[in-house]
């Protein structure tokens, strides 16, 4: 996939991260492709709707709803932040092989784990997304750190 192609399903990435933060969420936004066509679409809810587990990656795959495995194994999953723990346990679970992360410098997931697996993974080392957690981290380190377990 081309460069613009990752730019604009990124892009949709940030639009859900927004959305969230708009929300008085978290700024973490996640969209999953199949076949170049949006399939499931979210973002971080946890502080929304007082979940545990509606981390962005999370409610994009509630939101795609169920598939076969083999659907799944050819979906590329874009995230603004590098995945969770939780997040790379469904990755892993569900087979996806390509994901696309906007930015690992305010967090670093599971990304070693999941090379491990077999997954592709692509940091963009998006500004938008960087400076969108910062900014976030700076103003609420609270909710920050109770969203990465710490």
């Amino acid at each position: 996939m081309n460069k613009s192609r990752h730019e604009t399903f990124m892009q949709a990435a940030i639009e859900e991260a927004r959305k969230g933060l708009a929300a008085g969420g978290v700024p973490i936004g996640s969209v999953i492709v199949l076949n170049d066509e949006i399939i499931g679409r979210g973002h971080n809810q946890r502080i929304q709707q007082d979940s545990v587990i509606k981390h962005a990656e999370m409610d994009a795959l509630e939101n795609t709803g169920r598939l076969r495995a083999a659907d799944y194994q050819k979906c590329t999953l874009y995230t603004t932040l590098s995945p969770c723990s939780m997040c790379s346990g469904a990755i892993r679970l569900y087979g996806i092989k390509n994901i696309i992360i906007g930015e690992n410098k305010t967090f670093q997931g599971d990304e070693s784990l999941l090379k491990s697996e077999g997954v592709s993974l692509v940091v963009l080392n998006n500004l938008e997304c960087i400076d969108l957690m910062n900014q976030f981290i700076q103003q609420h380190p609270e909710i920050w750190y109770e969203d990465i377990g710490e």
